[in-house]
């Protein structure tokens, strides 16, 4: 245990580090238990009074390398959320002063500090702008500032060399402002001379002034604006605080409970296909997981232990984060950066840091990667590398700066948690507002290694500038390119020329052919030998930036040497950027790259975004092709023939039916999915007799395979899932069979789940009239598949009317789905049963839960009633499936916590498992909580691992429950006796 200095609590009047242990172990009321007056928790929640800059500093622990700097302080900066050089060296401090309940009191401000004698520590500031309500990015750009205070983005400007801007202009607008930490940030220059903007979790509709029927939403997305016109274009990201690029355009991005996420392509290249389904944009490399382990030495706040400990009693709502821990976790994961200085020895340069706001520490990762996907692995083994004992250590931003360190910008605030997270009972006795006057700004210099004296790049020369696309300080470089860009000036476009392919660094390259593409000067010659570069990354630029270069044979050429490309990112770039080349060019390359990397997701994927109105040609080249008939490739030219079908472009459909019969003699659990997708087109004259033949054959020879018990199970089951194509004629009555043999339940729970894809009453009568015999794992089949069709609810009712079902056997989120339905009949019906079958909540058989709790249990009964009620979306032991958290980590909240959300499972909801429904414009509707989104779909998960993706073009309606996608009503199928066996078991789990 760790022992804090006496410093941080000099006098009685605040907490001791023991007593904020002795805190956990307060008793609380029971859930039961009623009070006639609130219980006063003053007593607990004592002040922790704010450390002196000198104080701050001594607290602070620092890998050994490193050594932390103090570069500026109150009354300099309050409360600063981002920084910013401009080119003469001085630094903007956006101060959002007004955090996190004064948002109207415009007390917010921007500051310009100055270092006369540049030892690395501000003497002077002055308030650029003042009067903001809740600043949190900025930007310089053309001797002023862009300042992101939402719902806009200003642009400032100081005209009269005062250090104090004198215009002010609103140049974008509709930036969401419901949720302080989920504004607008990280304003970033981009290599394509825009500036990028993280768009957070409130997202808005975003628009220049005057142009609101333009509006652009940005939910779950990030976007990028021109600096000159402001015209807004969409991109990948939508995390919440924290983005960034690395030296080779890279995109990461940081979510609270998701430290490090990559993003692996950007929305708009779908756009060329938006008949595709498509993984999410955003991936989390953090090989510890999203919300990994960290290693604070500060003591916990009293107030976030109070808050844990009532959240797990249930006296206060929320959800209990970390199993009933308050800290050890990232829960306030912010500003990841990639280091990018020079300062610093060249192995820590590409490595991810990430601020923990709530637990006072910074954290570093390894980042590597595996062709397309990156992983993120820490570096600081059961430690960090920056931590300090100070609870107002608020680490929320970072920046690569102009002498090559690594900046830290300290909010250094009391709380800083979101005030509608802090139940009344707490909130009452903390001063939100606490740390307002006060702030801090570090640096982190490596030991033994020299600093560089400040440069003043406002007055160099153009080509100056371009020499330092070289530089081996990204500050230098991003900075030299952001002048370069706003001269304009074509004087240096020989010699930025012989930069983009002469004696340069491959940043230099990088940097050079962007600016040449700034100034409107790139050409087919330079891309063309850009393409032969020796490093794979100004390869795969000079393939993005050939999207802008006129057509020409020539470059064609180019194009057709770099699908052969070794390096596997070049390749992906290559696939997305097709879709601007003719299409006798699409149908060679992108069949051939598809052909080179068909067991990649990403690269298969880019393959599909590029098809354009060619997706019948390269399907046809694909399926003549007798090489490419591996598992992978069947799986490939299944999306393809979905993609053809969906875009029901008869040329193109038909150009990919001519070409089936070369399929005709490949097995059949390849060749069913492909023919059968073509079979249910509504399009072109698809339904040929030969067509029609190889389909009836084949699904005969799965049928005759899927019933043969002299085959293996794993042989049968291949043979059934290649029916789900079939039609019912064909295969109705073996799919009937199958679901009724017991000796092989998992072919029975498949055939059922195939045959519920059919609009037929034998199916409807199947899912209905043998209820009685059904396991509960198939009863759960049995009613996704009735929620799924209106006629199929009708007929539950129906059942139910007559007494084959139990009502009480059907979650009622699913009737208060039904009673949302557009169909009135199953709208009221729905209604009326709702009514009529109020149920009281579990909770209010708490005391006769809880008391079984204290009596003798059996863990191992425990792990029956696991396997039986909670194996389908809970894993325990690696048995079960990971839909719901996993109970073996809810171990440290306590059995009665667990009782409480058995019973209620709305008590707590965390949003990523909410149930939402999905009506659908085929008329059948889905559910299950989402799992991902991007520009062209949405991807569900429901209980024992299934999942759907369902196109956008697909979905009617999209409603959320606002209830957990656990079911309500447990008690009534497991009794106290059990209850305390289930919870034995969970408690008795490592």
């Amino acid at each position: 245990m760790t022992i804090l200095s006496p410093l941080l609590f000099p006098s009685r009047r605040y907490l001791s580090f023991a007593a904020m242990l002795c805190l956990i172990v307060r008793p609380i009321p029971s859930l039961g238990q009623q009070t006639d007056s609130p219980i006063d928790y003053s007593a607990e929640l004592p002040r922790v009074r704010a450390l002196s800059p000198d104080e701050a500093m001594q607290a602070i622990e620092v890998s050994d390398d490193f050594e932390i700097q103090l570069a500026a302080s109150e009354p300099l900066v309050n409360s600063p959320v981002a920084i910013e050089w401009d080119e003469g060296g001085g630094l903007f401090v956006c101060e959002m002063r007004g955090y996190s309940e004064n948002r109207e009191d415009g007390i917010s401000q921007v500051r310009y500090l100055t270092d006369a004698d540049d030892d690395g520590h501000y003497e002077k500031a002055t308030v650029f702008a003042d009067g903001l309500l809740w600043p949190t990015a900025i930007f310089p750009y053309k001797g002023g500032l862009f300042v992101a205070d939402a719902p806009h983005v200003y642009y400032m400007k100081d005209t009269n060399g005062d250090d104090v801007a004198d215009e002010r202009n609103i140049v974008l607008t509709g930036f969401g402002v419901s949720n302080v930490q989920g504004l607008v940030n990280s304003f970033r220059w981009g290599l394509d001379n825009r500036i990028h903007v993280a768009c957070s979790s409130v997202g808005g509709s975003i628009h220049r002034v005057g142009e609101e029927n333009l509006a652009v939403n940005v939910r779950g997305r990030d976007i990028s604006f021109d600096p000159d016109t402001y015209e807004i274009r969409l991109t990948s990201g939508g995390a919440q605080h924290g983005m960034c690029f690395d030296d080779w355009g890279h995109k990461f991005v940081s979510s609270n409970s998701d430290h490090i996420q990559q993003v692996i392509y950007e929305d708009h290249y779908l756009a060329g296909n938006r008949f595709i389904t498509a993984p999410s944009s955003r991936r989390s490399i953090a090989l510890d997981g999203p919300q990994g382990p960290v290693y604070r030495i500060s003591p916990v706040e009293p107030w976030r232990i109070v808050r844990t400990r009532l959240r797990v009693g249930g006296v206060v709502s929320g959800p209990v984060e970390g199993g009933g821990r308050p800290s050890g976790y990232f829960t306030g994961a912010t500003g990841i950066t990639i280091y990018r200085g020079d300062q610093w020895n060249d192995d820590y340069k590409g490595i991810g840091i990430v601020g923990d706001v709530g637990s006072n520490l910074i954290h570093r990762k390894r980042i590597t990667q595996d062709a397309i996907e990156m992983q993120a692995e820490r570096m600081d083994p059961e430690t960090e590398f920056i931590r300090s004992k100070d609870i107002w250590f608020r680490p929320a931003q970072f920046a690569n700066a102009p002498d090559g360190c690594l900046y830290v910008v300290d909010v250094c605030r009391e709380v800083i948690e979101h005030p509608k997270s802090l139940p009344p009972e707490i909130k009452q006795h903390l001063d939100l507002n606490s740390g307002r006057d006060r702030g801090r700004i570090y640096r982190v210099v490596q030991k033994g290694k020299p600093l560089r004296s400040a440069s003043d790049l406002s007055k160099y020369s153009d080509q100056e500038l371009a020499n330092l696309l070289n530089h081996p300080n990204a500050w230098h470089r991003e900075t030299a390119a952001r002048l370069l860009y706003e001269h304009q000036n074509p004087a240096i476009i020989a010699h930025l020329t012989r930069l983009a392919t002469e004696n340069s660094s491959p940043q230099g390259r990088i940097h050079s052919l962007y600016c040449l593409s700034g100034i409107g000067a790139l050409n087919s010659n330079i891309i063309e030998e850009a393409f032969s570069d020796k490093h794979p990354q100004v390869r795969r630029h000079a393939v993005r930036l050939s999207e802008q270069i006129p057509e020409s044979d020539r470059l064609n050429g180019h194009l057709q040497q770099l699908a052969n490309d070794p390096n596997s990112e070049v390749r992906y770039q290559l696939a997305f950027s097709l879709a601007t080349r003719p299409a006798e060019v699409r149908v060679t390359l992108l069949s051939e790259l598809a052909k080179q990397d068909v067991n990649s997701r990403w690269l298969t994927l880019a393959v599909l975004s590029s098809l354009g109105d060619q997706s019948g040609a390269v399907f046809a080249k694909l399926a003549r092709d007798p090489s490419f008939r591996s598992k992978a490739a069947g799986d490939f030219l299944f999306r393809l023939a979905q993609s053809v079908v969906r875009q029901n472009h008869e040329p193109a459909l038909q150009t990919a039916l001519n070409a089936l019969p070369n399929l005709y003699d490949s097995s059949y659990l390849f060749t069913l999915p492909i023919l059968g997708t073509f079979q249910s087109s509504k399009t072109a004259n698809h339904s040929s007799p030969d067509l029609a033949r190889a389909i009836k054959d084949q699904l005969l020879q799965a049928c005759t395979q899927s019933v043969d018990t002299e085959l293996p199970l794993s042989g049968r089951l291949a043979a059934l899932n290649a029916l789900a194509i079939g039609d019912w004629k064909t295969i109705g009555t073996t799919l009937l069979k199958l679901t009724a043999i017991k000796e092989a339940p998992e072919l029975a729970s498949e055939a059922r789940l195939i045959a519920s894809r059919f609009q037929n009453e034998d199916v409807t009568n199947l899912l209905i009239s043998n209820w009685i015999t059904q396991s509960e794992q198939q009863k759960k089949q049995t009613i996704e598949a009735i929620f799924a069709r209106p006629e199929r609810i009708k007929a539950l009712f129906e059942a139910i009317d007559q007494q084959q079902i139990d009502a009480q056997e059907i979650p009622r989120q699913r009737f208060q789905s039904a009673a949302k339905s557009k169909d009135p009949i199953i709208r009221q019906r729905a209604i009326t049963f709702l009514a009529q079958t109020s149920v009281p909540s579990g909770t209010d058989r708490i005391e006769e839960y809880r008391s079984a709790l204290q009596g003798a249990t059996d863990p191992e009964r425990g792990r029956s009633v696991f396997l039986k009620h909670c194996v389908s979306c809970h894993r325990v032991e690696n048995q079960g499936y990971q839909l719901g958290p996993n109970l073996a980590a809810m171990k440290a909240r306590g059995a009665d916590a667990i009782l409480a959300n058995i019973l209620d499972p709305n008590l707590e909801v965390n949003p990523q498992y909410i149930n939402y429904l999905l009506l659908k414009s085929d008329g059948s509707s889905s559910t299950g909580m989402i799992s991902s989104e991007n520009a062209t779909t949405v991807t569900l998960k429901r209980a024992e691992g299934q999942s759907e993706t369902i196109l956008r073009d697909d979905i009617e309606q999209m409603q959320s429950s606002r209830k957990s996608i656990m079911p309500e009503g447990l008690h009534q199928s497991i009794p106290p006796e059990a209850m305390a066996d289930l919870i034995s078991y969970l408690m008795s789990r490592e």
